[in-house]
């Protein structure tokens, strides 16, 4: 078995990935090694507690992100199905321009499909001015994504392949705990690194991947409870290690997890290795909507993490409903600090592209 430094839990070693999220109405939580084949979250018993039954569809949250990073910006694109309604959207950042061109497409919650799961299910998502399909095939480590938008920033196309390069992360969190010490409101979310292959249009300006562009795709499931935040922040490239350019990326957030040290989705990816992180805690200079500077450390401050994000520009996505309301920004920008994997190798990440999310909803 896998022996980590104190500081990780042994439950984020992975276990084999039981066929089912849900069996005889429980939830298994923890870190996999593969693919869920049936992310049956809607089979859970009571999973947000005194809420009847026949409001649970209406409080999952279902997403899948399909993230791009190459050498002239970066993309955030999605196809969602929250809070009675569904979209897709994307989000460009030109790093020449220092400028973020978005579209998003909102259609009723039955018109938006997330895929039921990643070994063989699809997203898709079509109005009148877009059309995005984000393929799986995970079990072979390659997915697709191709599509197309209109809109005030003009015109957008996406038409790239993922082949996987490092090692998956996959966990099963508690958002939330009965009287009992059981769990309850579950998220599920695998994130995976791939290298990227095809190209991006923005404004009939093409965009052309090479051996630099990487990928991440971002598969997200939940109970969330009334009142919900979370911070994130990521970075993905290709890094030089003792001489050697490896993929590398690190996932960073921090959720409403009861649990953090024996829950949390934060880890590092280097070529053919995943290392699991710590519990962190996030840091926004100034006030919220004027932060142009993040720092993110480990949460006992044992010098494992240490990231300061740089604000450039900020996408800003609020969201006003009968039912919910939403606070959402995702900034791009610059990071520098470092990161450090359960064999004690310090990854400086000076200069790299910062994506990040600070996200608060109220139901």
């Amino acid at each position: 078995m896998t022996e980590y430094p104190d500081y990780i839990s042994q439950k984020r070693v992975p276990a084999p990935t039981p066929e089912s999220i849900v069996e005889d109405g429980k939830v298994h939580y923890g870190t996999f090694d593969s693919p869920f084949k049936n992310l049956n979250l809607l089979d859970a018993e009571k999973p947000c507690g005194k809420t009847p039954d026949f409001m649970k569809s209406g409080r999952l949250v279902e997403w899948e992100a399909f993230e791009v990073k190459m050498d002239e910006g970066s993309l955030i694109s999605a196809i969602y199905n929250t809070n009675g309604m569904g979209f897709s959207i994307f989000v460009w950042y030109d790093n020449a321009e220092d400028k973020i061109y978005s579209w998003r497409n909102i259609v009723p919650k039955s018109k938006a499909k997330v895929a039921s799961q990643l070994v063989d299910d699809h997203c898709y998502c079509k109005t009148k001015h877009s059309e995005y399909r984000i393929n799986n095939n995970f079990l072979n480590g390659k997915a697709s994504a191709k599509g197309f938008s209109k809109g005030k920033c003009g015109t957008f196309s996406i038409d790239i392949k993922f082949e996987r390069v490092s090692p998956l992360a996959n966990g099963v969190m508690p958002l939330a705990q009965n009287k009992d010490g059981s769990f309850r409101n579950p998220l599920y979310s695998e994130k995976d690194l791939f290298k990227a292959v095809g190209n991006i249009t923005v404004n009939d300006k093409a965009y052309r991947t090479n051996e630099r562009s990487v990928g991440i795709i971002d598969d997200h499931k939940g109970y969330y409870p009334y009142k919900a935040h979370y911070d994130w922040l990521t970075t993905m490239g290709k890094i030089d290690v003792d001489g050697e350019q490896k993929y590398f990326g690190f996932n960073l957030t921090r959720n409403q997890s009861v649990d953090q040290f024996n829950y949390n989705e934060n880890f590092i990816w280097c070529g053919d290795k995943l290392f699991p992180l710590p519990p962190v805690v996030f840091r926004h200079k100034d006030n919220k909507k004027k932060a142009n500077e993040w720092r993110v450390t480990d949460e006992k401050g044992e010098g494992i993490v240490d990231v300061t994000f740089k604000i450039n520009q900020v996408f800003y996505m609020p969201i006003h409903l009968l039912v919910a309301e939403c606070y959402y920004a995702l900034p791009f920008g610059t990071i520098s600090g470092y990161v450090t994997d359960t064999d004690g190798r310090k990854y400086v990440v000076d200069g790299m592209v910062g994506i990040g999310e600070d996200k608060t909803t109220r139901m």
